[in-house]
């Protein structure tokens, strides 16, 4: 045997050896940083992941940090997200009924047609958000922060708004059905 063929059969035996050897790292691995997910994410940092269309019903996200993720589509119905960070998310078009959102806060989020039933945003801040077109129906907004927040065409029946803070510019009348109106700061006649 050449020198040559030698030093081709040691390469090949060592690449072996280092391949084999990937074989005990987890299927998540080579996912990008802080994305890799379960069911159990108290505290995660999943800021600026995208998680597009992900399936997160009734998962513990409590004081995650999600700034600028991309939640387009996401299920996140019956989740834990009390306490977490989603400034800037986008969280347009996901499902987040019966979801606990208290003291959230959702500052700049696009909740655009999102899904808020029966949702508890209990103490929230989603301050200038736009929740255009949200289904708000039976949700907890008690003493949310809705400072700023873009609430065109969406549905408020039954929510619960009691000691909730609006910006002026919203009209009693745009949040017909809604429960505790008369304790709004900043809403209009």
């Amino acid at each position: 045997m050449t020198h040559m063929h030698a030093v081709i059969i040691r390469s090949m035996a060592t690449a072996s050896i280092v391949l084999s050897g990937l074989t005990f790292l987890p299927d998540h691995a080579f996912a990008e940083p802080d994305c890799n997910l379960d069911r159990d994410l108290r505290g995660a940092d999943l800021s600026g992941c995208d998680l597009t269309g992900i399936d997160l019903g009734g998962a513990n996200l409590f004081r995650a940090q999600m700034t600028s993720t991309n939640l387009t589509g996401a299920n996140l119905s019956g989740a834990n997200l009390s306490w977490a960070i989603l400034i800037g998310a986008n969280l347009s078009g996901a499902i987040l009924e019966r979801t606990a959102l208290t003291h959230t806060d959702l500052t700049g989020a696009n909740l655009t047609r999102a899904n808020l039933r029966d949702a508890d945003l209990t103490g929230a801040r989603p301050i200038a958000a736009n929740l255009t077109r949200a289904d708000l129906t039976g949700a907890t907004l008690v003493h949310a922060d809705l400072w700023g927040a873009n609430l065109s065409n969406a549905d408020f029946s039954g929510a619960d708004l009691t000691n909730a803070v609006r910006s002026p510019g919203i009209y009693r009348n745009d949040m017909t059905g809604a429960k505790g109106l008369n304790t709004v700061r900043g809403l209009l006649d």
